[in-house]
């Protein structure tokens, strides 16, 4: 099968506790290139991405308004893979996040080689990460566990929603629209990946409380500032900016981390990590002195008392936040059913208007046609009798 082109995108901001292994795992991966757009970062970010621009492995734009505004700035980007630099693969992907094949004998490459571009488009399953919760420090090699609870019991336990929608891979195209969230785009997926070549994304957003806290802060303020987006009432980054602002979200941070003992529904996995450290046990990362604080195996820890006070805290606030969300959700479907009643009598009215309209001016171009068959009809005659000479 022949080589693919693989480009993939970032938008990011302030995340430089992670986005140096983030790139670096790509890259060795298979990647040829990442096109990321900073959106303002103020931790060093941008810094770590300029360093990466200039092996030549990432191309580095700024978008430096804060409204969020994540489905046009993706959506250039993924065009861009396609024309300027003739991807076959676009990965829309997120700082938190590193793709990578089901099987672990494969790289990125080699699964994307053996998927016929055919399909046009394919979902590839998000799986959270978890460990021991930390108020700051290394991530990564703390939060190497997949998160397998029960979907069912997520939100009365820790205030959880749901697991996170798969992301989707797509083809190379120049009028591709990334929705907002890069969780689906408008190429029509036609098939899934052949059986043994399927990715998964590790997800890892709450990395430390330090991290997580600026994350949905940033989050917040930047819907706050643009009015133009409606995110739904379950949107997890708006209830956690509204926990935030509570003074309520570093104990929902905590509660959702394992125990001392993570049971069955934390497996194991740790690929991405020993993948990181065996680039730089041989000199295959690009920048090694980069990737030390995402490798990092010192951090802040909760105390078992500061664990427990959060889950008394927790068990009294999501109670009220399931309440608060059921509410949420049925004033937005009951706006959403009044507008769309709304919109079905303006259309009626348009219609009338436009029909009333045709039946009044019917008369007056009966009037004209006939007028025009009298004009024309002399004309006629005299054509006939003329060709008869």
């Amino acid at each position: 099968m022949s080589d693919p082109k693989i480009v993939m995108t970032l938008m990011v901001r302030d995340e430089a506790d992670i986005i140096a292994a983030m790139v670096e795992h790509h890259l060795a991966q298979g990647v040829d290139l990442i096109i990321a757009t900073d959106n303002g970062s103020i931790d060093g970010t941008r810094d770590i991405l300029a360093a990466y621009a200039e092996t030549g492995r990432l191309e580095l734009h700024d978008y430096l308004t804060h409204d969020k505004n994540q489905s046009a700035v993706v959506t250039e980007m993924a065009a861009r893979a396609a024309t300027e630099h003739g991807a076959t693969w676009v990965i829309n992907a997120d700082a938190d996040e590193f793709f990578l094949p089901v099987d672990p004998a494969l790289t990125l490459r080699d699964a994307l080689r053996h998927i016929p571009t055919g399909i046009g488009a394919f979902e590839a399953k998000v799986v959270n990460f978890t460990g021991a919760p930390a108020k700051s420090g290394g991530a990564l090699t703390r939060l190497v566990r997949r998160d397998q609870r029960p979907e069912e019991s997520l939100m009365e336990t820790v205030a959880l929603h749901a697991h996170p929608s798969s992301d989707m891979i797509h083809v190379g195209r120049a009028d591709v629209q990334v929705v907002q969230g890069n969780h689906s785009v408008n190429i029509p997926s036609m098939g899934e990946p052949p059986k043994g070549f399927a990715i998964e994304v590790h997800h890892v957003p709450w990395r430390t409380y330090e991290q997580y806290s600026t994350k949905i802060m940033n989050t917040g303020r930047s819907y706050d500032a643009n009015p133009t987006l409606n995110p739904s009432p379950r949107h997890h980054g708006m209830r956690d900016y509204r926990l935030w602002k509570a003074g309520l979200l570093e104990h929902l941070y905590v509660v959702r981390h394992p125990g001392d003992d993570p049971g069955p529904s934390f497996p194991l996995d740790d690929r991405v990590v020993r993948g990181l450290l065996r680039s730089v046990d041989t000199g295959t990362a690009l920048r090694p002195d980069l990737l030390a604080p995402s490798l990092s195996m010192e951090w802040e820890e909760y105390t078992a008392e500061e664990r427990a006070t959060a889950r008394q805290i927790a068990d009294l606030v999501i109670p009220l936040e399931v309440e608060h969300l059921a509410a949420s959700t049925k004033w937005r479907d009951l706006y959403r059913g009044e507008a769309a009643a709304r919109r079905r009598d303006l259309a009626e009215k348009d219609r009338a208007v436009a029909l009333a309209d045709r039946l009044q001016r019917r008369p007056e171009a009966r009037l004209r046609s006939l007028v025009g068959r009298v004009v024309r009809a002399p004309r006629a005659l005299a054509r006939r009798v003329l060709a008869r000479i």
